[in-house]
């Protein structure tokens, strides 16, 4: 991934806490705000160029692979919360994966009912510098048990069904400028 390439991605969250013995590069730093700021409600085509098409995104209500799936996730949570606020965030951890300490206040939208939610989130990167697996972990866990894992994985298959994630920069624009990004 190129300096170039990072430069034209319109990052939010730029302030990124690193706790005592943590340094990151330059590189995480931006993998890590571009993180932060789909946590936050703020997909962009951008945001998700960063990501390996054959990327993974898991928290305990779905399993999401590849990028059809993942990018949903991520458009139908701006779909379906506003506000998304960050309450703190603090990465412990500049390894691969970069573990970073999040807590969320997610509002359901035309309810205005208020979840904190308390995650690690663990950010791997892979050989191409691009994210290949994000985790997040509510209170440092994932569901197990073939249970929870059928569910997880039928979310991640009928979300895309009802998202609706942007083909072009101009369709995507069009929903940052709706979402008041």
């Amino acid at each position: 991934m190129s300096t170039a390439e990072g430069d034209k991605i319109p990052i939010k969250n730029t302030n990124i806490n690193e706790s005592p013995g943590v340094s990151l590069s330059s590189r995480q730093k931006m993998l890590v705000g571009s993180v932060l700021d789909l946590f936050e409600g703020h997909p962009s085509l951008s945001h998700l160029s960063l990501w390996s098409k054959t990327a993974s995104f898991e928290d305990p209500i779905t399993a999401a692979k590849g990028y059809d799936a993942f990018a949903a996730q991520w458009y139908g949570l701006a779909a379906l919360f506003h506000p998304i606020k960050i309450q703190s965030h603090s990465v412990v951890s500049a390894g691969n994966p970069v573990e970073v300490k999040l807590k969320n206040e997610y509002t359901l939208k035309g309810v205005g009912m208020s979840q904190t939610i308390d995650s690690v989130v663990r950010i791997h990167v892979g050989p191409d510098d691009r994210i290949e697996k994000v985790e997040d972990r509510w209170n440092d866990k994932l569901p197990e048990g073939a249970v929870a894992e059928a569910f997880r994985k039928l979310n991640a298959k009928t979300v895309p069904m009802f998202v609706k994630v942007p083909k072009t920069e101009e369709e995507d624009a069009k929903m940052m400028r709706d979402r008041g990004d």
